[in-house]
């Protein structure tokens, strides 16, 4: 793939992390934007002493800074992984989400970038689905029960109008539960789960456990996203392996027989009660398949 000027926010939070790294080993040009409100300089310690170019902005996407900053820098592509975050996961921050994605879409366009690439999350895609609708596809509609998830379709939505508007190419990502390094043990139930092991208590089970959910590894993540500069062009594609586990279960994979018993909390509001993405769209557009099997992305974990 030819050198390419990247800018990526939020990339210095954990799949923006490893992602910067990636652009970074295959010759890219890695502009990063993140207002650490979430993220960390030590994340990039790779790739800030890695021979390349490399350089970190500490603003905000919805600052005048950001959009000054886009026209100077005149990147091929943002990469957008500032927006419906887990500190997001409130209606306020919610808003405050499709906010950013519109700023960074107004930046796109009058910095003439030609593509942007969006993450977002699939539960507020998504919603509450039923079992006979799993594995969910893309273009699966279902009432919406928050307005987290009203904000979220509409921040998906928003980049058709400036695809086809302003020529502001796009791919939106609905990514189900990603885990791996650096992940914060409050930002995902694998990372609490191995926090947990490590200070050998008794993890937080919200709800019954029986809730499921579809867990990429971190590598696959990357990848897919990797992919998606050059492909699926005006899609919503789903990052995810189609496979379902219980909250549970999760813990008896990583915790073994000898594991205390989890502790039980009452269940977070609006929670919905299952997720799998089919990841047949991703692997006709884009190639894409998943690779790591949760039991070995697990093991990993637990080894480092």
């Amino acid at each position: 793939m030819a050198s390419r000027k990247i800018l990526v926010c939020g990339g210095a939070g954990f799949i923006g992390s490893h992602l910067v790294e990636r652009f970074m080993a295959e010759g890219h040009e890695v502009d990063v934007v993140d207002d650490l409100s979430t993220g960390s300089l030590a994340n990039l310690a790779d790739s800030r002493n890695a021979s390349g170019r490399f350089k970190f902005q500490n603003i905000s996407v919805q600052s005048s800074e950001f959009a000054e900053l886009i026209a100077l820098k005149r990147p091929d592509i943002i990469v957008n992984l500032a927006v419906f975050t887990p500190s997001h996961a409130h209606s306020a921050g919610a808003l405050a989400s499709l906010g950013a994605t519109v700023s960074v879409l107004e930046a796109a366009r009058l910095g003439g970038v030609s593509k942007v690439v969006t993450a977002l999350p699939a539960a507020l895609l998504y919603g509450e689905c039923l079992a006979r609708d799993l594995p969910i596809k893309e273009g699966h509609i279902s009432d919406p029960r928050t307005s987290e998830e009203v904000f979220a379709r509409a921040a998906s939505d928003i980049h058709a109008v400036y695809r086809d508007r302003h020529g502001v190419e796009y791919t939106v990502l609905a990514m189900a539960n990603v885990y791996g390094q650096r992940q914060r043990p409050e930002d995902g139930v694998v990372a609490a789960f191995v926090d947990a092991l490590e200070h050998g208590k008794a993890p937080i089970v919200h709800g019954s456990g029986k809730q499921t959910r579809d867990f990429i590894h971190i590598d696959d993540t990357v990848d897919a996203i990797a992919r998606s500069l050059d492909r699926a062009g005006g899609l919503v594609i789903n990052v995810g392996t189609g496979v379902t586990t219980s909250i549970l279960d999760l813990w008896s994979i990583m915790g073994g027989a000898s594991s205390p018993v989890p502790r039980t909390a009452s269940a977070r509001p609006n929670d919905i009660v299952r997720l799998a993405l089919s990841p047949v769209r991703a692997r006709i557009q884009l190639g894409w398949s998943p690779f790591t099997l949760l039991k070995d992305g697990l093991a990993s974990m637990r080894s480092q």
